[in-house]
């Protein structure tokens, strides 16, 4: 107690009156985020108020700490204008790592957080605002890729003028966007320049010189539609009058502005995007602001700048391209997911997701000079990998141990996709030297359909007498089991079977290892081996 509280709590105390930055290194402060709101600007409800927000906020913090481990406070203010909102997330500099404003409506979140970025020394980040950006951002890029268009030569509407449509087309724009190529639609109609009615300065940075005044005219010919708005508003009809291959982000919620099935039907050349788990290309900020706030607060970022932004939506782009695991495509009940029109951006459970954004963002952090501390990257990635799953650091012995030596590997299951998914990982980690058993064009047909960049050693036990290393298996086979009853016709028959193969590449000494049973019975696997190999 006396280390805890008074006296021993002093010493800690004049430390950190002495120099503040020892704050992280003696309190809570490194690792705490408050999450805060006055709910005028709940998800698909509207302004319910701050104590009607508490639930949100309290979920909230339930998904930093799942996906980051943060810890978060959640705090619901009264308070209304900009300037009671200032005040009050101002004064919790002290207490915190950083801020996540939250549900906080437009305009007044820009001024907010325009303000207290200027006036603070901590992260504030909008989630609101900068998470969908983010996320339809990095959706955005690989879209692109994948229709071959050129981000500065496409067109873009945006459904939508409240904090997260204005946030994605300044950060669209960053991306690459030319701002002339983009139009802006609220419940008035096009913001076009000149126009007076409903207009704010933010929404005017995307006024257009432009003759269209509705949704419709606004789409004719465009490239992408950006939805932050209500459901139903767009038609198939004008889904057809969209550009060569449109992307088309409906992200509206619960309800999206087209479902992905009409959106679809009426333009099957389209990669659509919503905010809902059951259909392709989810755009979840989710994929976003844990993993931004853990890379910012481990290297004590002054601020989320725009640079750590780009990074992290770059971070998603590239991961999106990478073999999807075996956990992601059992919660998702798929047999196989790969980069391409309908996986632009990664799934919102991927437990890569750390991995590559937080280290990203803490990268973008140091190069951009708000970070604290510098850290070394490579040895970050392990740490966030032990933080999220304690196992790992059991598993990372056993892997620099791997390494250090690569094994070969023979697998009798060598034509299951998920054998070949784990045999890639393993020569990708490079802790083994993976040998697949089974018919070389399955294997390779498999290969290109899973997206796989690998070309595995191949042994074909079922070719017989067409493997040149055929009568040396045999003769060693046969020798080996004839006291048993076996004769050569029945070694060449046994032979044949992957199971029989593999053991005796362990007993002749090309391979190190055997692994199957993915889809044999134990008895099928187990007793050929110890015909074989046998114990030790």
């Amino acid at each position: 107690l006396s280390l805890a509280y008074s006296p021993g709590v002093a010493e800690a105390t004049l430390e950190v009156e002495r120099d503040p930055e020892t704050a992280y290194d003696y309190t809570a402060k490194g690792n705490l985020v408050a999450v805060v709101s006055n709910g005028t600007a709940i998800l698909g409800l509207g302004d319910r108020g701050p104590l009607a927000a508490k639930p949100v906020m309290e979920g909230k913090g339930l998904l930093f700490k799942r996906f980051a481990d943060i810890d978060v406070f959640d705090i619901e203010i009264n308070a209304r204008t900009p300037a009671e909102i200032i005040a009050v997330v101002k004064a919790l500099e002290p207490t915190f790592g950083g801020i996540n404003l939250e549900d906080i409506k437009a305009p007044e979140c820009f001024e907010v957080e325009e303000t207290c970025k200027a006036q603070m020394n901590i992260p504030v980040f909008h989630d609101d605002q900068h998470g969908t950006a983010i996320i339809s951002g990095a959706g955005l890029l690989n879209a692109l890729e994948i229709t071959g268009k050129r981000i500065n030569q496409i067109c873009v509407t945006i459904n939508g003028a409240g904090a997260s449509a204005v946030a994605c087309g300044e950060f669209w724009i960053r991306l690459g966007v030319k701002r002339e190529n983009v139009t802006m639609v609220d419940t008035k109609g096009v913001v076009y320049k000149g126009r007076t009615e409903g207009m704010n300065p933010y929404k005017a940075r995307f006024a257009s010189d432009t003759k269209a005044r509705t949704l419709a005219d606004a789409v004719k010919g465009a490239d992408v539609f950006l939805g932050l708005s209500v459901k139903d508003v767009l038609t198939p009809e004008m889904v057809k009058t969209m550009g060569a291959k449109p992307l088309i982000f409906a992200l509206a919620n619960p309800d999206p502005e087209i479902t992905y099935d009409v959106a679809k039907a009426a333009r099957p050349d389209a990669i659509v995007g919503t905010g809902r788990s059951d259909y392709p290309n989810q755009i979840n900020n989710v994929l976003g602001f844990p993993f931004i706030f853990r890379g910012a607060l481990d290297v004590r970022a002054k601020a989320i700048n725009e640079e750590m932004k780009v990074a992290a939506a770059k971070a998603l782009a590239a991961l999106a391209k990478e073999d999807v695991p075996d956990s992601v495509l059992k919660a998702y009940n798929l047999e196989s997911l790969r980069f391409g029109p309908e996986y632009i951006v990664p799934k919102p459970i991927d437990p890569r997701v750390l991995l590559w954004e937080a280290p990203a963002v803490a990268r973008a952090a140091i190069e951009s000079g708000v970070a604290r501390r510098t850290i070394d990257i490579a040895k970050y990635r392990d740490q966030l990998e032990s933080r999220m799953n304690r196992g790992r650091e059991v598993m990372r012995t056993i892997v620099t141990k791997a390494k250090a030596n690569p094994k070969r590997v023979a697998f009798g299951e060598g034509e299951e996709p998920k054998i070949i998914r784990a045999a890639a990982q393993i020569e990708e980690d490079g802790i083994g030297h993976p040998i697949l058993l089974g018919r070389r064009q399955v294997i390779q047909r498999k290969i290109e359909e899973l997206g796989l960049d690998f070309q595995p050693k191949i042994v074909t036990p079922d070719d017989g007498a067409k493997n040149p290393e055929w009568e040396r298996y045999v003769t060693a086979y046969h020798q080996l089991r004839v006291r048993k009853g076996v004769t050569r016709g029945m070694a060449e028959r046994r032979l044949t079977r992957r199971n029989q193969y593999g053991p005796m590449m362990v007993q002749l000494g090309d391979a190190d290892a055997f692994v199957s049973g993915l889809t044999f019975n134990y008895p099928d696997v187990i007793r050929p081996a110890l015909q074989t190999v046998g114990t030790a």
